[in-house]
């Protein structure tokens, strides 16, 4: 494999989608320096990275040896952007919704209002978006880029969000309850308010984004990279297993009952915290810095 070769397609999917170098490594958690130089051929991203670039620039393994280039872009057809009415009968919303838009490419459309998506938008390219208010439980979301889309106030409880990147996108106030997130990459979003209820975020990672009043309950970090997060408020019954911690912050927090089963915990910084006994004993034994904490009084 070629650098320069690779670099020149990295370049030309990242122009094609309308991101800058800066915001496509906020996405792989490397440093815009870094893809400057993959696009100038003089370093070449490893094979794991190489993987994550082709979900987030919406391409395969082999777009990097022959040549294939992006699917151009689409347009929304305008009958497909209207919003259904409530004053059609179920039947008549039920014949509204019978079609799929998935592998599409939707820029500045607003779905805002709409339900019972499931999989009509899986392996498309949203940008700029907006979902406002819809119901989306039981959405199935594979290999898609969301880049700053609202979905404020959404109903995602019970989806499943596979091999996908999400960029700058607004999740406030919405429920991600029994949510899983599975091999995707999540940065620099807004989650204001979600309820993260017995969501489960597995492999991938999560990054530079807002968490100011989510709800942590039974929610489960598994072999995920956690980066530039602060976790506030009550963390009960919460699962973090193997995960990769750099520059995460708990503050202000509560953990009860929340299993950290990690080599190393001393890159996680605790700031005015309370622990129950054990939770406390789980950070412990992974060499946390202890001195932020104080144990609950029972």
């Amino acid at each position: 494999m070629d650098a320069k070769i690779i670099g020149g397609k990295i370049a030309i999917a990242r122009k094609k989608m309308n991101i800058s170098q800066a915001q496509l490594a906020q996405r792989v958690f490397v440093s815009p320096q870094a893809v400057g130089k993959w696009e100038r051929g003089e370093s070449m991203p490893d094979i794991i990275t190489l993987s994550h670039l082709t979900n987030i620039l919406g391409v395969d393994l082999n777009y990097f040896s022959d040549g294939i280039e992006p699917d151009a872009t689409a347009t929304a057809p305008p009958e497909l952007l209207e919003r259904p009415s409530a004053e059609l009968s179920p039947e008549k919303q039920k014949d509204k919704l019978s079609w799929d838009m998935s592998r599409g490419n939707w820029v500045d459309a607003d779905f805002s209002g709409l339900k019972d998506l499931h999989e009509k938008f899986s392996s498309s390219n949203m940008q700029r978006c907006k979902f406002i208010g819809s119901v989306l439980s039981g959405l199935f979301l594979k290999n898609n880029n969301v880049d700053r889309c609202d979905f404020s106030g959404s109903d995602f409880s019970s989806s499943h969000i596979q091999s996908s990147n999400l960029a700058n996108n607004l999740f406030k106030d919405c429920s991600l309850k029994e949510t899983e997130f599975s091999g995707s990459y999540i940065s620099g979003c807004d989650f204001s308010g979600a309820d993260f209820t017995r969501a489960v975020v597995r492999s991938g990672g999560l990054g530079n984004s807002t968490m100011t009043n989510a709800v942590w309950n039974r929610t489960s970090f598994i072999a995920t990279q956690l980066a530039d997060l602060v976790f506030d408020g009550t963390v009960e019954d919460c699962y973090f297993e193997n995960c990769a911690f750099t520059r995460v912050t708990f503050q202000n927090a509560t953990l009860i009952n929340t299993f950290f089963k990690n080599k190393s915990l001393k890159r996680v910084r605790f700031i005015d915290c309370r622990t129950d006994r054990m939770t406390y004993e789980f950070l412990k034994n992974g060499k946390a810095n202890l001195s932020g904490i104080t144990l609950l009084t029972t």
